[in-house]
Order: structure tokens, then sequence, then C-alpha cells
């Protein structure tokens, strides 16, 4: 995910969460976290939200000092993807295959619709629109939401 500045990502089977200068590719930093399996992220101006799989379970995480700050249940057993929208986070369930609109603050549901292809991955959000990809298809999905 980007943060205005920076990249951050996870590796599979990695538990750090790395923090990257796009423009030179150096690691500023990397800090980890107790679970396996970070899906994916998601920037919210403030804070780096992570979705995992193992547990499954979404945290949110203080990018300073790599704190988990709050963790919710995940409404969903096999979540993928995420994003932030600017008020609300986005999911992938990759075995439905479903894209949920999510309440941060409760982990409710709040919309809900089948997703394009029928094993959606990633998800991004670019300020109008959802990015979805799938590994099914290898396609990228553009997805107008109301």
């Amino acid at each position: 995910t980007f943060d205005g500045r920076t990249l951050w990502f996870s590796a599979y089977n990695d538990t750090r969460i790395y923090q990257v200068d796009p423009e030179t590719g150096t690691v500023i930093r990397a800090f980890a976290i107790v679970g396996v399996e970070h899906r994916d992220m998601a920037f919210d101006g403030r804070c780096l939200w992570l979705v995992r799989g193992s547990i499954p379970d979404i945290v949110q995480v203080d990018p300073a000092t790599g704190t988990i700050i709050r963790g919710i249940a995940s409404p969903i057993a096999s979540p993928r993807g995420l994003t932030w929208d600017g008020r609300k986070l986005w999911l992938v369930e990759w075995d439905t295959p479903r894209i949920h609109q999510v309440d941060p603050e409760t982990g409710t549901i709040i919309v809900s619709f089948v997703a394009p292809s029928l094993e959606p991955r990633g998800l991004t959000w670019d300020g109008r629109c959802l990015w979805h990809s799938a590994s099914d298809t290898g396609l990228i999905y553009q997805i107008e939401v109301s």
C-alpha cells in the first residue's frame, strides 16, 4: 500500500511489514506483526490496516512504532484483498467470491456484492472506483460503487 510518501508491503510466510522508498527501492525499516499470512494491507491516512488470514482478523497498526492499536474479527472466513475508501474498509472474500464494505469500528458488513471473478485477490481504491485483481483470469477489474 502507499502512504503518500512510501510503499508498505509484506511477503508470503513472513511476519514482517516493510516500508520502502519508492524512488530507490531501499527498505527504510521493517517490523514484525504477530501472526502469519498477512494477506493485504491498506493505509487510512494515519494508520495501516492489515488483514490476516490465519486468525482471521483485521488489525490497525501504528506505522511509526509497528504496534497493533486494535483488532477486529474479520466478518468473513477467507479474507484476501483489503483497501480503504476514505471512510470504510473493503475486503475481498476469496472462497465465495464476494467483495464487502466493512465498518472499521465494528467489523460489520455494510455492503456486499459478487466479485467479477471466481478467484478474487487484490483490492485497491483510486478515490472513485475499486480495482480488483483476479488469479483465475489474470485480469484487473474496475468496479464502480455508489
